[in-house]
């Protein structure tokens, strides 16, 4: 019964040695595709412009970090989502997200806001400043 004792104790102190040394590692920052962005109407411009973006994380070691804006023109926006990846023992299903991009106030009329992947590929949508 002591050898088993032994063992477990062992174990149990070799487990909680790997997770210490998991949080001491930091978290890894990547750009995360998106799947869809809702542009909803209705902006002028004297508001601050919005948009909603949602994707898969593909394991539970991802979580939101921000959404980069960069813009290209006056009428051009590049989007890029990133999110932090903790390095360890992480739960291996799907998990969705859904998040606000702010996009400040933006001049009437026409712009393209690019959401872009880590790939080099982007999907693009149009909104529309009154």
């Amino acid at each position: 019964m002591k050898t088993v004792t032994k063992i477990l104790t062992s174990l149990i102190f070799i487990a909680m040695a790997s997770v210490a040394k998991a949080e001491n590692v930091p978290a890894k920052d990547v750009v995360v595709p998106i799947n869809e962005a809702f542009v909803p109407g209705g902006f002028d411009s004297q508001s601050d412009a919005f948009v909603v973006v949602s994707g898969i994380f593909p394991n539970g070691c991802y979580r939101w970090k921000n959404a980069d804006v960069k813009n290209v023109s006056e009428f051009v926006h590049e989007v890029t989502s990133h999110a932090l990846v903790n390095q360890g023992m992480c739960i291996m299903v799907l998990v969705p997200f859904s998040k606000d991009v702010r996009l400040g106030r933006l001049q009437s009329g026409t712009h393209a806001l690019r959401f872009l992947n880590g790939d080099g590929t982007y999907m693009e949508k149009t909104l529309t400043v009154e």
